[in-house]
């Protein structure tokens, strides 16, 4: 099924859109964004598409507030853009909620830059926006053309892992006279691999249909909607229906992440969060499965948050120098000078737990000195016969903190990603809890990780299925050979899910 993503362009603050990226020739069509996304969030939409204009023109990020009141109002993933021109935008537009973020002429103007960001912030967050007029890729809110011909730009960046890409044909833009469709087509018999987006002249739920029948994975379309040319039905039709099982696999890539429980500088592993047993040197590891395929790596001390120790930085520096994936670290983090030492030591991200808790500000500081891409907040919780509870302390100890009210503050916060492991599940091999999972995903517009309860390659599928998750971190099925990567990677793919082979 293609992905369907309605748009919203902001001028001063209103629904806008233009013909052709003029912007002498704006219409209104909704004084209220907000209450425009809301809208869409009832009609099944799941993706929101904003694109800040005032933004584009300013050259710097304009309409945030904008964005954060969508995003912490609706369950929506949006992808903002839109005056993207520094990092600090990158930083203010995550920081407002955005999942993704298009960047356009800086991947003209600056593409060393551009390459960086990509680096930093993974494939999985950036779109490559390409605007394209007369064949030539358009910057700046389309006031400039470049000289880049559309298919070498695409192609030197998908050479550097680029996989989401915005296509808009500008001179379709706005008129309602159909899209592209054999630009896209031309685009996708070339670059198989990507997410692309198609974008301009959409005027019908037909124009829709087509580019499904041909192969576009997805559809961004505004215009159309408003003036009420798109069936409302079809979409709730493609917004609702299951995705078949034997598919080409499109969408954001879903990631494995191994984890590895670490006491005393030894890879451990228990069951419900108790009876441990060793499962190797964690510098060892961290090689293999970088070497398997893993997407990602998270090492937690899993009692420096009880005995008060610090992790181990001298692990962190050695598994720096051993893999080239990105790994997160926790336990133990209690402070911004924790931060410091262990991103200097070499990982990407760290993650908070009892220390989010015991102080929620924690969350802002650390995003606001180092960005939400570096900040996971790890949620322990159970079950129990009142409901779904926070637990700190490696599991020892309950707070009166309920799991989705906590993730919802998290993100509301600022954290880049919520880690979360059912305590109920750890261990036992029997799934993920996937019914928290769903309930997580349709409240929270930050991506989150299924923790505790893989036992087999159908639980990977299922978190990713029916509970909705970003991702999916294991520890025994990996550590002790019960579940090979590759082999669980392959399974995905033939099961339509979207991961990185």
């Amino acid at each position: 099924m293609i992905e369907l993503i309605p748009a919203i362009d902001l001028i001063d603050g209103k629904c806008v859109r233009l013909t052709k990226g003029d912007y002498n020739q704006k219409m209104v069509y909704n004084e209220d964004p907000v209450a425009q996304a809301k809208e869409f969030e009832l009609m099944g939409f799941k993706r929101l598409h904003i694109v800040d204009l005032d933004g584009a023109k300013s050259k710097h990020i304009v309409n945030d507030p904008i964005l954060r009141a969508i995003t912490s109002q609706t369950s929506l993933k949006v992808d903002f853009g839109g005056g993207i021109k520094t990092e600090a935008d990158i930083e203010k537009a995550f920081n407002a909620g955005a999942s993704m973020v298009t960047v356009g002429s800086i991947a003209v103007t600056h593409p060393d830059l551009f390459l960086s960001w990509l680096d930093k912030y993974g494939a999985e967050r950036l779109i490559l926006g390409a605007d394209v007029r007369n064949g030539k890729i358009s910057i700046n809110g389309w006031r400039e053309d470049s000289e880049e011909a559309l298919i070498p730009f695409l192609q030197k960046y998908v050479e550097h892992g680029v996989r989401n890409v915005l296509c808009t044909e500008i001179s379709k833009d706005g008129t309602l006279q159909g899209p592209a469709t054999e630009l896209y087509k031309a685009v996708m018999e070339i670059f198989p691999q990507l997410h692309l987006i198609a974008s301009g002249g959409v005027a019908s739920t037909e124009d829709i249909k087509q580019l499904e029948a041909d192969g576009i994975p997805a559809v961004v379309f505004g215009k159309a909607w408003y003036e009420g040319r798109i069936s409302t039905t079809v979409c709730q039709e493609i917004n609702t229906s299951q995705q078949p099982v034997k598919v080409m696999p499109h969408g954001l890539a879903k990631r494995i992440i191994p984890c590895l429980d670490v006491r005393d500088g030894e890879t451990v592993k228990g069951t419900n969060f108790i009876n441990l047993r060793s499962a190797g040197d964690p510098v060892e590891l961290a090689h293999i499965y970088s070497e398997a395929g893993a997407d990602e790596l998270v090492f937690l001390d899993i009692t420096a948050s009880v005995e008060g120790r610090k992790t181990f930085t001298s692990m962190v520096e050695r598994v720096a120098h051993e893999i080239n994936i990105p790994f997160t670290v926790g336990g133990g983090i209690e402070e911004l000078s924790d931060v410091s030492r262990l991103l200097s030591a070499g990982a990407d991200k760290i993650s908070i737990n009892s220390a989010a808790l015991r102080n929620p500000s924690l969350i802002n500081e650390i995003t606001e000195q180092y960005g939400s891409q570096v900040c996971v907040v790890a949620i322990d919780a159970r079950n129990d016969a009142d409901g779904w509870h926070c637990y700190v302390k490696g599991g020892r100890e309950r707070t009166e903190k309920g799991l989705f009210d906590w993730a919802r503050e998290v993100a509301q916060r600022g954290a880049g990603e919520i880690l979360f492991t059912s305590m109920d599940h750890d261990g036992v091999k029997l799934g993920f809890a996937n019914d928290a999972l769903t309930r997580l995903a349709a409240e929270v517009s930050i991506p989150v990780i299924a923790s505790g309860g893989a036992g087999n390659m159908k639980h990977f599928r299922d978190a990713f299925t029916i509970g909705h998750a970003d991702a999916a971190l294991a520890a025994s099925v990996f550590h002790f050979g019960e579940i090979p990567i590759p082999k669980l990677k392959q399974y995905l793919r033939s099961e339509g899910i979207n991961v990185r082979i």
